[in-house]
């Protein structure tokens, strides 16, 4: 595992059960998240879902309670604990975006919702090819991102000593990226965080697997 990756799982690791008391119910006051999630479970039409970079299982819960099989995986071993404690109808695996643990086109869909911003600028493209690989030929895939150009690190959250770094993402470069390893973008969208968020723009983008 690449240096920046031990730092981000070592962080994660230590605010995880924070993370969950803190952002575990975020989905009840996320409408646009919820709508599009729920374009992903009608696009899944009964095949297994990946959540990429599950946390501590939030979103795979939410998807479960919606009548889909939900795989998550996590670079954070305790949030993947956490996640097979509070989530126990999904699956959860630990593994890293750039080699996940996941069989050639295993899933039907998938979603990264934040967890490519802790990728350096050069993974992004290996880990959309990676992501590409282990969805069926036209499945789809949910991204979400800050909207930006910065690089916010964090040596403390919540009052835990961590070290790990938030990169901000234009939309046209992670289009570019997912066009380039083989998805077509159908749909984006941007919008202002909500209160109960950190004070940031958030993009998405729903893209397929062209063949």
């Amino acid at each position: 595992m690449v240096a920046d990756h031990v730092r981000v799982r070592g962080s994660y690791d230590t605010v995880a059960e924070e993370y969950l008391e803190r952002i575990g119910d975020e989905l009840a006051h996320k409408p646009v998240d919820r709508a599009l999630l729920g374009v992903i479970v009608e696009e899944a039409a009964g095949g297994v879902v990946a959540d990429l970079g599950c946390g501590p299982g939030h979103v795979a819960g939410w998807l479960t309670g919606h009548g889909t099989e939900v795989v998550g995986i996590d670079l954070s071993p305790r949030m993947v604990e956490l996640a097979r404690r509070e989530h126990p109808k999904a699956a959860f695996r630990t593994g890293d975006l750039l080699d996940l643990p996941a069989a050639d086109g295993e899933f039907a869909a998938a979603v990264a919702l934040y967890s490519v911003i802790h990728l350096e600028p050069g993974e992004l493209a290996p880990a959309f090819a990676e992501v590409r690989r282990v969805l069926r030929p036209g499945g789809l895939l949910l991204v979400s991102f800050h909207l930006g150009s910065e690089v916010r690190r964090l040596d403390e959250w919540w009052g835990h000593q961590v070290d790990v770094d938030f990169h901000f993402l234009r939309t046209d470069d992670v289009a570019a990226h997912l066009t380039a390893a083989g998805f077509a973008v159908e749909a984006r969208l941007e919008r202002e965080g909500l209160p109960e968020e950190a004070p940031t723009r958030r993009g998405y983008l729903l893209a397929r697997r062209t063949d």
